[in-house]
Formats: C-alpha cells, sequence, structure tokens
C-alpha cells in the first residue's frame, strides 16, 4: 500500500513538473520543500507558496524527470514524524546535471489523495562522474600490471608534493569537516590539498586534553568511505581517534600538508584564482593558485578571551581553554575556570581528577543534558532508518521548522530524564535552561555553537560540592592571589582557565583575507531566514570561497553536498 501511494505521488509530480501543469494540488498547505543544489545550486528551503512557484519555475531548467522510488534505499514505510503519521518514501530522479535523490512525507489530503508535507531533493551523481565504489571502482591495473616506473608510492610522494602545479581546492583546516571533504573530492578527480598547522593528521585530536573522548556515540561519526570497526568503544578516545584520522588520510589518499599554516589569501578577479600564502614548517613559504578555498577551521576558531576586569593583575597562569592539555601538571594548586560549556567541565572534571581544588564561575545559564540516558536517546533518534546513509538522507530532508518542532519534543522527554540531575545542580546554585524556545542543545548548537553540557559526570561534582561554583555577577575583579568577590573574601588561585568559547567565524576570514572579503561574506553559522545555515557548504558572496564546519554527521553528509558544487564549478571553467 505505501509503495502504491508513494508511486502514485511521484508519477503525478513528475508529469505535472514535466509538462508545466498546477503543482498546487500535490503539496497541503503545511509544506516544505528544501533543495540542496538539484534545482536551485544551492540550499534552500521554501513555503507552501513559493514552493509551488519555485517548482514551477526551476523544474523545466533543471530538466528534472523520470520520478521514481530509489533502488536499493529504504522502502517507502508508514512512519511518524514529529507526531504526524505519514507515508515516507526515498525517490530519485533524472536532472541535467546528472541524477538527484529525495525524501518525501506524504499525508492524505481532503479527497483522499495523498498530499506532500516535506518534500526534499538534492543532487546525488553528476552525470559523467559516478563516485568510484562498488562497479565503479578502479581496477589497479597501473600497480599490477605495469612495471618499471614509478609505482603508487612513488605517484602518491609526487602528488603530495605539488612540485610542479597547484591544487584545484586548498583546503585550511585538517579535522573531520575537512579530510571529509578531502576524501570527497578526491573521488570527483578534484586536485586537493588540506593544509593544517599541526604536524600530524589527527594532532586536533591528540594533542586536546588528556581525559577527552567523543561525547557521541560511534555509529554516528562514520567517516565516508570508512565506517569504524564494529569493535570499538560508543565513546571513542581522542587519541584512538586522532590514529584513525592518520590512517584516514592514508586510506583515502588524501594529499595532507602538516605544520603548515594559511597566513593570507588574496583573490584575483581576472584569472579566478587565488594567491594563497603557506608558512611551512621549516620557516619557508609556499605561494599556491589554487581556483578556490575551502575554510575547514571549524565552528571554533579564533578563542576568544574576554576582558575580565583585573586579570592582568592575577599573578598565575592563564590559559585559554584551547590550550589546556591536561591537570597533571596542577596537583595540588587551586584553579579557577571561567565559563560552563561542555570545555570548562571537562576541564574541570580533569583536573579535579588530579588533584587540583577548582571553582567554576558561570556567566550564563547553561542547557545540561546526561549522556546516557537524554544523550542516547538523541543519537538514536537520529537513526530513523536501516542504514546510516538513508539516515543521514532522511536528517537533511528536515525543514527548519519541524526541525525547531522535533527538537522540542525531544528536549521535552530529555528533561523528564534528567529531572533529578537538574533538580541536584539547582540546588547548588547551578542556573539551567533548555535554550531561548525549549529546543534543547542541538539547536544552541547549531544557532550558536555553545551554551551547553552533556555531562559525563562533572555534574555531580559540582552537585555534591566537590567542584565549587560561583556565579559571575558574584564577582568584583581578579587580583593577584585571585579571584575577589563582591563581599571582599577572594578565592585563591595559581590557575585560570578561560573557557570562554570562541570568536564568530567571520572573525577568521578577515584575519585570513582582510576585511573587504569579510564584511561581503558576512555571518557564518546559525540559521538564515529561511532556515538554511548561513554560508555553510553553499557559495559565498566571495567567488571561490567556501565554508564546512559541524560535527561528524553533518562532515559526512555535507561533505557530498560540497564536493559535488566544488566539481560543478571547476567543469563549469574548463568549458
Amino acid at each position: 500500500m505505501t509503495t502504491t501511494i508513494a508511486t502514485d505521488w511521484l508519477t503525478r509530480f513528475g508529469e505535472a513538473l514535466e509538462s508545466r501543469g498546477d503543482l498546487s494540488g500535490l503539496f497541503g498547505p503545511e509544506c516544505y520543500w528544501r533543495d540542496v543544489v538539484s534545482f536551485t545550486g544551492d540550499l534552500r528551503t521554501f513555503s507552501h507558496e513559493r514552493a509551488v512557484a519555485e517548482l514551477s519555475a526551476r523544474g523545466p531548467r533543471a530538466k528534472a524527470a523520470n520520478f521514481r522510488l530509489a533502488a536499493g534505499r529504504t522502502p517507502p514505510r508508514e512512519v511518524e514524524r514529529n507526531g504526524i503519521p505519514c507515508v515516507e518514501a526515498i525517490f530519485e530522479f533524472d536532472l541535467e546535471l546528472g541524477r538527484g535523490i529525495g525524501v518525501v512525507r506524504l499525508v492524505p489530503g481532503p479527497d483522499g489523495r495523498y498530499l506532500a508535507r516535506n518534500l526534499f531533493t538534492t543532487l546525488d551523481e553528476i552525470a559523467g562522474r559516478p563516485e568510484p565504489t562498488g562497479e565503479h571502482r578502479p581496477t589497479g591495473q597501473a600497480d599490477s600490471s605495469k612495471f618499471g616506473g614509478p609505482n603508487w608510492l612513488d605517484r602518491r610522494r609526487a602528488a603530495v608534493a605539488y612540485a610542479d602545479r597547484d591544487p584545484d581546492v586548498l583546503i585550511v583546516g585538517g579535522g573531520q569537516s575537512g579530510l571529509a571533504l578531502a576524501a570527497r573530492l578526491g573521488h570527483l578527480d578534484v586536485d586537493t590539498l588540506v593544509v593544517d598547522s599541526h604536524e600530524r593528521p589527527g594532532d586536533n585530536w591528540r594533542k586536546r586534553y588528556h581525559a577527552l573522548t567523543l561525547h557521541n556515540a560511534v555509529w554516528l561519526n562514520d567517516l565516508p568511505y570508512m565506517p569504524f570497526p564494529p569493535t570499538w568503544p560508543v565513546f571513542v578516545p581522542k587519541d584512538k581517534l586522532a590514529g584513525w584520522f592518520e590512517a584516514y588520510v592514508e586510506a583515502m589518499e588524501i594529499n595532507f600538508w602538516g605544520s603548515s599554516t594559511f597566513e593570507h589569501g588574496a583573490y584575483d578577479a581576472a584569472t579566478g584564482t587565488w594567491e594563497a600564502r603557506i608558512r611551512r614548517g621549516d620557516g619557508g613559504h609556499r605561494v599556491l593558485r589554487p581556483r578556490h578555498i575551502v575554510l575547514a577551521t571549524g565552528v571554533s576558531g579564533i578563542p576568544y578571551r574576554p576582558d575580565l576586569p583585573g586579570l592582568a593583575d592575577f599573578g598565575g597562569q592563564v590559559l585559554h581553554s584551547a590550550d589546556y592539555t591536561g591537570g597533571a601538571d596542577h596537583a595540588g594548586e587551586r584553579a579557577i575556570i571561567i565559563g560552563t560549556g561542555n570545555s570548562a567541565h571537562d576541564i574541570a572534571q580533569d583536573l579535579h581528577a588530579n588533584g587540583t581544588s577548582v571553582t567554576m564561575v558561570q556567566r550564563s545559564s547553561t542547557t545540561v543534558i546526561s549522556v546516557d540516558p537524554s544523550a542516547a536517546a538523541a543519537d538514536a533518534s537520529y537513526l530513523t532508518a536501516p542504514t546510516l546513509e538513508d539516515s543521514d538522507l532522511i536528517g537533511m530532508s528536515v525543514p527548519y521548522p519541524d526541525l525547531v518542532t522535533g527538537s522540542k519534543a525531544l528536549t521535552a522527554a530529555m528533561k523528564e530524564m534528567d529531572a533529578d540531575l537538574i533538580a541536584g545542580l539547582e540546588r547548588a546554585g547551578f542556573r539551567t535552561d533548555y535554550g531561548e524556545d525549549g529546543t534543547g542543545q542541538q539547536m544552541k548548537f547549531m544557532r550558536r555553537g555553545g551554551g551547553y553540557y552533556l555531562d559525563v559526570g562533572c555534574s555531580e561534582l559540582i552537585i555534591s560540592g566537590a567542584v565549587g561554583l560561583v556565579q559571575f555577577a558574584d564577582t568584583d575583579r581578579f587580583v593577584k592571589e585571585g579571584l575577589r568577590m563582591r563581599d571582599g573574601t577572594v578565592l585563591d588561585a595559581d590557575l585560570v582557565v578561560l573557557a570562554t568559547g570562541y570568536h564568530p567565524q567571520q572573525e577568521n576570514v578577515r584575519r585570513l583575507m582582510g576585511d573587504a572579503v569579510a564584511e561581503a561574506v558576512g555571518p557564518i553559522w546559525g540559521y538564515d531566514d529561511e532556515g538554511e545555515l548561513r554560508n555553510m557548504w553553499r557559495p559565498t558572496a566571495q567567488p571561490g570561497l567556501w565554508c564546512t564546519a559541524g560535527n561528524f554527521q553533518m562532515a559526512r553528509a555535507y561533505s557530498k553536498v560540497l564536493a559535488l558544487q566544488l566539481r560543478l564549478a571547476l567543469d563549469r571553467h574548463s568549458t
């Protein structure tokens, strides 16, 4: 029955689109259409009235046709999304560009025929450029049957050296977003170089504080083409992950320059290339001229160090959380941590475990959820299909209004599960919230990149008093001995850790490319008026400049979105 319902709607939709007929009768009044590249060449979301008009205008230009159920994907099924029963179907279709894929959620209309409540479309493959997997994987004959001349290793060394050529794409940053994108681009035959200031792939995790593990379950965090082994722990230790990054660079044949700092980029509109200045580990410089630069430096870019009253007078050590590596060197000391986000809590817990007396200073209320059961429930809610690939597709298909509604429902369930935890924190004087509209920690991350803590044990230390807590409003200023309170008492300290977050990513663009480019691009991250992330995985106002960031799920799913756009842009230039 579900297959019949989905097939009927796709047939009617395809016929109306190709004949330029009236599409309005195919969509419910609450329908949103989200398109990722396939029709719009961008990431766009349209409400019902605009969706019909935009589809009618863009369908013929995109030459969208042959809408059918997607072979080999999760078949049509009855599901409940945000409390609304619907038929959910994954479909595919043809485009002048190649092949598209999408998700539609159907609900009964007044006459009994089904209408779309959500429609999602995205480009899945460029014509003539299938990813080299499955039947398209390379044969390896160049290495298995050719003797004499350069072998695979010789060719890899030459590729990484860039002695006589420039990359098509320069990726700045070798975290999960940069490496996932590089792997995708490599398999689309795009000459790509990743530069990272750290010496080795994975150092962005390896060099972080000693006790760090991922707070998201391992089964959500696979990188493209290379899933984690099924024997790995649910929460992956940072050094284990760092080793995996290094293996990933090797296995995916990613051109990676470590100990290489991107210092400045200037765009030449006449040639359509960048002049990118790279400082190498030996102190020398190299100027590269790629057509595209991708900033993959993450949501967390330049550390924010607030000008706290009297901090310059403090006689001890001051660190930003970005520079904190572990608590072993601080045994027996007294530490003050400014901030109550994830990093602040983890550092507090690590210092406490190493015998440091710790006090946290809370500047604003914080969303706190337990790793288990709350975060585990959130992770489980992402796995809505039999395969991670289909779960990624379904996750991308949710338009912003439904994302907000779903986040509120999930957060309400978390609030109930964590009631005792939150009550204990509030008794200890810790101020909590669930976001400005009750949407919880994930929407806080998407909107502002912080303001939450996934509890792995520090909350109990606060509740028990093992880790101290004061409110910033009760403080006066730092003095040589520590932090003076408004009542005149002083919290003696040897160490102050500024867990105060990072500047907006637009400031990183300003630092690397100048004021004019930063102002042209505008804010990065956070939602725009359509419910799309600003300047993420999409064209910016600066030609040849792109941005990518986010957690492992985003890196995996949206690396393909960005890689396809870059491949298309290079193809357009070559013609």
